[in-house]
């Protein structure tokens, strides 16, 4: 074998790298988003060939100081297993059940203002009227029993089990949980949910009847975004995105990759 050809070993030290990179970069977009609540709320991404583990922001540092770096790795039972950090014991109870349940990669819960705003709301349904909002008919989850902070394992599990097979669960009187197959993919959905849960307040705010998009064109657009791709990309919308994303933070924040 040539020298120089990568070992399986070189592949997955190279992934968990890249994977440190793209959570610590969410970690700051969200700063910049304002989804955070300063040292609360968690992200998670599950460690490449590391089954049962993910990656969590340590507990204490505000979001504007995660890097690749200082972010912590997690057995699901909640033991550190590398890094020095705490780790916060909601994120434990919430993450692990749901990445175990659902097989995502990666779990985002954020208390982020208008969709924590929609969840207060005797009914938090998001409405199909605006175009952002589309792509998640049908693929969210509601939960209307808010049970307090989340530190036992067997809210995490009921969480868990309402998503089902969905990508988002709003959370009453709580918050959202959005996951994802990738970081990219995650944040995007969860950027999304967020402008068109503004969208919904602001068109709600003016007293005015909205204008839901008619059935028909929901259901042309699910068969659409189904089996639709664009062969002139080489990647998909939500790796673009997140990539233009990274390039601003390679721009202003470069600390974030160290």
């Amino acid at each position: 074998m040539d020298s120089l050809t990568p070992t399986a070993p070189d592949v997955l030290e190279a992934q968990r790298r890249q994977a440190r990179i793209d959570l610590a970069a969410a970690h700051r977009l969200a700063v910049l988003d304002d989804y955070h609540e300063a040292i609360d709320n968690h992200f998670t991404l599950l460690v490449p060939g590391r089954p049962g583990r993910f990656y969590l922001n340590e507990f204490g540092l505000h979001w504007n100081e995660v890097t690749a770096s200082n972010i912590i790795e997690v057995a699901f039972d909640g033991t550190v297993v590398e890094g020095t950090g705490p780790a916060d014991r909601s994120a434990i109870c919430i993450h692990a059940p749901i990445h175990e349940a659902t097989g995502a990669a990666c779990v985002l819960h954020t208390h982020m203002p208008y969709a924590t705003a929609l969840s207060q709301l005797e009914d938090m349904t998001l409405e199909m009227t605006g175009q952002g909002a589309l792509q998640f008919e049908g693929r969210i989850a509601y939960d209307y029993d808010y049970n307090g902070f989340a530190h036992e394992h067997a809210e995490g599990e009921r969480m868990a089990a309402l998503m089902g097979d969905k990508v988002v669960l709003m959370m009453a009187n709580h918050g959202v949980v959005v996951i994802g197959d990738t970081v990219a993919q995650a944040y995007r959905r969860l950027y999304f949910l967020e402008r068109s849960c503004r969208t919904q307040l602001f068109g709600m705010w003016t007293g005015q009847r909205r204008r839901f998009v008619a059935p028909e064109v929901l259901a042309k657009m699910r068969a659409e975004a189904a089996t639709w791709k664009d062969p002139t990309m080489a990647m998909s919308g939500s790796d673009y995105y997140f990539a233009a994303m990274k390039r601003m933070l390679d721009r202003t924040q470069p600390d974030y990759a160290e």
